[in-house]
């Protein structure tokens, strides 16, 4: 079904604004994410970080004005899901925009979690060492790529990613990566298994 979907996002007759109410709410948060790591990585290549930045600034005001008509009560957990992940995405691209990247090899892109589509053949998988039999999403941070699992977790709300959290991705991505695991300690209540989970 992601991948149904990531072909529907492209397609151009698709507005966006549609798009994410036909999808379920994992499926809308993943594409949407693999969709946001190939336009900022484009728009690093391009020197374009400003206009992409003002493009991402008004697909939030559309998405704005959808989360204020009437919607079911599943759209409306999905499309909050949705808005907060893309404020985060937002504040990343003006971040890079002010720290003016030039490559998309930047240590400052390279240390944000992108989500990238590969479709069945394109990649060698590390288990059995030949190319991948179905389409995947791989997720990389810094120099870490797991296997997006597609497992199901629920249309649940998402937590406000804070720089703690991005440090937290990163810690645990790369433990994932080498095999190791990790354990998020602190007091009750504040996100761990939320982090985790995302």
């Amino acid at each position: 079904i992601t991948g149904q979907s990531v072909v529907a996002y492209a397609s151009p007759e698709t507005k966006r604004q549609q798009w994410v109410l036909d999808w379920p709410g994992q499926v809308v948060i993943c594409v949407d994410n693999i969709y946001w790591t190939q336009e900022v990585t484009q728009a690093i290549a391009d020197s374009a970080l400003a206009e992409y930045y003002e493009e991402q600034c008004r697909q939030l005001l559309v998405l704005v004005d959808v989360v204020r008509g009437d919607l079911s009560k599943l759209a409306r957990k999905t499309l909050t899901a949705l808005v907060t992940i893309d404020v985060h995405n937002r504040d990343v691209v003006k971040m890079l925009r002010d720290s003016k990247l030039s490559s998309p090899k930047d240590f400052d892109w390279m240390a944000q979690l992108r989500y990238y589509w590969a479709p069945t053949g394109s990649i060698i998988m590390y288990d059995t060492q030949k190319p991948n039999t179905t389409d995947k999403c791989q997720v990389s941070i810094i120099n870490s790529t797991l296997l997006y699992g597609f497992e199901y977790l629920g249309n649940s709300d998402r937590l406000v990613v804070t720089p703690l959290t991005d440090r937290c991705y990163r810690t645990l991505m790369g433990a994932f990566a080498l095999f190791y695991g990790g354990a998020p300690e602190g007091p009750a209540g504040t996100g761990k298994t939320e982090s985790t989970k995302d």
